[in-house]
């Protein structure tokens, strides 16, 4: 285990880039909308709830209302069964904290997002095991079964997989829960990309609703793309361990904001229009992501992911991927994240690879100035 917490690379790299370049073509999120426009798909209930809201503290667990309509996502699920966080990351945090001893034994999915491994890390021995770039990023559930130990405790998962956008095939996914319920292992899914898939047939269950030691993770901010109200949740069967997370929340935020729970109630009453609005975005800059890198064999190779708003494809220039991204936002302004963002502690990641964002509006714009920079220098 590591004696201190290194340095988040992710963030470490937006706090310099993220506002300042031109284009973040890397953006993680859907397209948000502003506060007027959100605020126009409200019932006339909700906008009342909104307007007469008193700027006090609000319930740990998250408002009753919103709780219900985070349940109502969920296929059999209750309210009871919901609490809700200041963002995914606390999350993330919450669960590792509660649930490992450091005599425990943790495996993680590489690449992943670095808190899912750097927070176990800080704990107790964790176990990454790659996801098969070859052919489509695949889940091996034998390297995973392979992976075990008689202490593990915990499975750390994410799909669609940031960087990657994968999702495992339904046979593998199952195959994961059997191995978890036979091994009585905890299961952490990070579902932020969820219902932002290629083929909605790809789409595989949320952990909460097929296994009672699952616990599922969800946020607005990815797939709703609305990151500024920082409302997240997690959702487990197990009540008394949903109790120990909230308990261990009155260490971190306390409390949600009470505007942005009123605001994410109007976004999941209005979650069918923002999702197909999402979907379509990503949709179509899937596509001009696509002709763009077909001009561009020599220097690319992409794959469209199974799902969520970014993807990984592969730099095949001789100068390498570190040089090139570097180069593109200092030169161009535009923003990529190279593939040592994704560094492991724990598994191997590719050293050739980019994250690219398919979820802004301005993605045909930002791939303009990008074409234009290549050619100006071939």
């Amino acid at each position: 285990m590591p004696s201190r917490w290194r340095d988040f690379a992710l963030e470490v790299h937006f706090s310099k880039w993220e506002f300042a370049a031109r284009f973040n073509l890397t953006a993680s999120d859907a397209e948000s909308m502003s506060l007027s426009e959100l605020l126009d798909m409200a019932s006339p209930e909700d906008q009342d709830t909104f307007d007469a809201l008193h700027l006090g503290y609000t319930e740990t667990f998250g408002a009753p209302e919103l709780r219900h309509r985070i349940a109502s996502t969920y296929d059999d699920l209750e309210s009871g069964h919901i609490l809700t966080l200041a963002g995914a990351g606390e999350g993330i945090y919450i669960v590792n904290r509660v649930l490992l001893e450091p005599q425990d034994h943790v495996v993680v999915l590489t690449p992943n997002y670095q808190s899912a491994e750097t927070v176990p890390l800080s704990m107790c021995e964790v176990t990454g095991v790659p996801l098969d770039s070859e052919p489509d990023w695949g889940l091996d559930v034998d390297r995973i079964r392979d992976a075990l130990r008689p202490n593990t405790k915990l499975i750390s998962i994410n799909f669609p997989n940031n960087p990657t956008g994968c999702i495992p095939s339904h046979e593998a996914f199952d195959a994961l829960i059997d191995l978890c319920r036979q091994h009585g292992i905890w299961l952490l899914s990070d579902e932020v990309y969820r219902l932002i898939e290629a083929k909605p047939a790809r789409r595989v269950p949320q952990v909460a609703d097929v296994y009672e030691r699952g616990i599922s993770l969800n946020v607005m901010s990815k797939a709703y793309g609305l990151p500024g109200l920082r409302i997240g949740w997690l959702a487990c069967r197990n009540k008394e361990v949903l109790t120990r997370f909230e308990r261990y929340k009155h260490y971190l935020s306390i409390c949600n904001s009470a505007p942005s729970e009123v605001l994410a109630m109007i976004a999941l009453g209005a979650r069918d229009r923002i999702l197909d609005r999402n979907r379509g975005l990503v949709d179509g800059n899937a596509r001009v992501v696509q002709d763009f890198f077909e001009t561009r064999k020599e220097l690319f190779e992409w794959r469209r992911p199974h799902g969520g708003c970014v993807g990984f494809p592969r730099y095949l220039g001789e100068d390498g991927v570190e040089v090139f991204t570097e180069r593109l936002v200092e030169e161009a302004g535009v923003l990529l994240l190279p593939s040592s963002i994704y560094r492991s502690e724990v598994g191997v990641v590719p050293a050739d690879r980019f994250r690219i964002g398919l979820g802004r509006r301005w993605v045909p714009e930002a791939l303009g100035v990008m074409g234009d920079w290549l050619d100006a220098r071939s």
